[in-house]
C-alpha cells in the first residue's frame, strides 16, 4: 500500500511537471518569436524590410538575441540594492509565466482548473506592480523611480476598469471558472452584445503591459528608458521577456473572454475539422498584431491623458455597465448562461 502510495504521488508530480513543460516550452518559444514578429510587422508597415540576415528571412535574429544578453557583462549601479536589484526582474518574468497556470487551451486543458480561475489571474496582475516599483527603487536612480512611480500609477488604474468589464462577464456567467467562460459562449461570443467594454478591455490590457501609445514607464524622451534604466544583459532580457510574455498573456485572456476561446466562429464543418487548441492561438495572433498595429498607428499620449481616459471615462462607464447588467438580469429574469432565472 506504502509502495502504491509512492508510486501514485510521484506520478502525479511527473504529470503536473509534464502539464507545466508542455505550456513554458511553447510560450517561451512563442515569446521569443515575437520579437521577431513585431519587427517583422512594424517593418511592413513602415515599407522596410526588417530582420532578413541572420538565418533565413532573418529567423534565427530572437536566438541572437538572447545569445548576445546572455553574454553581456551584468553592470550594477554602486549603490544600488543588490538583493531587490536582482529579484525584481525575475519576480516579473516569474508572474507572467505563472499566470499561464489557469489558462485552458481546451475543455478541460489547464494546469489547474481552478473555479477563482479570473480572480487568481487578476491577483497576479496586481503583484506584477511590485516587480516594477522594486526595479524602481532597487536601483537607487532618480530617473528609475520616477518611471516606476508612473508605471504603478498607470496599471492600478486601469486594472479599475479591467476589474469592472470582468465582474459584468461574470454577473452574466455565473463563475469565475475560465472553462465556464468560454463554454457560456457556445452560442454567442462575448464580444458582440459586450463591445464597448471589449473595446475598453483591449485599451486597459495595452496601458497594462505598458505598450505604445501607453509606454509612459519607459518614457525614452524624458526617463531614458524608466524602471529598467539601469538594467543590463540577461536581467534586462528578463523583464524584455516579461513585456512580450505579458502581451501573449493578455491576448489569451481577451480570446477567452470575449472571442469564444478554443471555440470555432461557427459550430458546423469546415470549421470543426480545425481542433480548439488551433482556434486558440489564431484568435491570440489576431490580437497580437491589433498590439502591434496600435504601436505603429497612434502617437503617444501625454500622461494626464492617460490618467484622465482611465478615472473620467473608462471607470465610470464600465461602473454604469455593470449596475446596468445586473438591473438587466434582474427585470428580464434572464440567468446565468443566458437561460431564464
Amino acid at each position: 500500500m506504502e509502495h502504491f502510495f509512492l508510486h501514485t504521488m510521484v506520478g502525479s508530480i511527473v504529470l503536473i511537471v509534464l502539464k507545466v513543460l508542455a505550456v513554458l516550452v511553447p510560450l517561451l518559444i512563442g515569446v521569443a518569436y515575437l520579437t521577431w514578429i513585431e519587427r517583422k510587422v512594424l517593418a511592413a508597415i513602415m515599407l522596410r524590410k526588417g530582420p532578413n540576415v541572420v538565418g533565413p528571412f532573418g529567423l534565427l535574429q530572437p536566438f541572437a538575441d538572447a545569445v548576445k544578453m546572455i553574454f553581456k557583462e551584468t553592470i550594477i549601479p554602486a549603490k544600488a540594492n543588490r538583493a531587490l536589484f536582482f529579484i525584481a526582474p525575475i519576480l516579473g518574468f516569474s508572474l507572467s509565466m505563472l499566470a499561464w497556470a489557469v489558462i485552458p487551451a481546451n475543455d478541460g486543458w489547464a494546469v489547474a482548473n481552478l473555479n477563482i480561475g479570473i480572480l487568481y489571474l487578476l491577483a497576479i496582475s496586481s503583484i506584477s506592480i511590485y516587480a516594477t516599483l522594486l526595479a524602481g527603487w532597487g536601483s537607487n536612480s532618480k530617473y528609475a523611480l520616477l518611471g516606476a512611480m508612473r508605471a504603478a500609477a498607470q496599471m492600478i488604474s486601469y486594472e479599475l476598469a479591467m476589474g469592472l468589464v470582468i465582474a459584468s462577464i461574470l454577473l452574466l456567467v455565473g463563475s469565475g471558472n475560465l472553462n465556464d467562460i468560454v463554454l457560456a459562449q457556445r452560442h454567442v461570443w462575448f464580444f458582440l452584445p459586450m463591445f464597448p467594454m471589449f473595446i475598453i478591455f483591449f485599451i486597459s490590457c495595452l496601458a497594462e503591459t505598458n505598450r505604445p501609445p501607453f509606454d509612459f514607464a519607459v518614457g525614452e524622451s524624458e526617463l531614458v528608458a524608466g524602471f529598467f534604466a539601469e538594467y543590463s544583459s540577461m536581467a534586462f532580457g528578463l523583464f524584455f521577456l516579461a513585456e512580450y510574455g505579458n502581451m501573449i498573456l493578455m491576448s489569451a485572456i481577451i480570446s477567452i473572454l470575449f472571442l469564444g476561446g478554443w471555440l470555432p466562429p461557427f459550430d458546423c464543418v469546415p470549421f470543426t475539422w480545425i481542433p480548439g487548441p488551433f482556434w486558440l492561438i489564431i484568435k491570440i495572433l489576431i490580437c497580437l498584431f491589433c498590439f502591434i498595429w496600435v504601436r505603429s498607428a497612434f502617437p503617444r499620449y501625454r500622461y494626464d491623458q492617460l490618467m484622465r481616459l482611465g478615472w473620467k471615462v473608462f471607470l465610470p462607464f464600465t461602473l454604469a455597465w455593470v449596475v446596468l447588467t445586473a438591473g438587466f438580469m434582474m427585470a428580464t429574469g434572464i440567468g446565468i448562461y443566458g437561460g431564464a432565472g
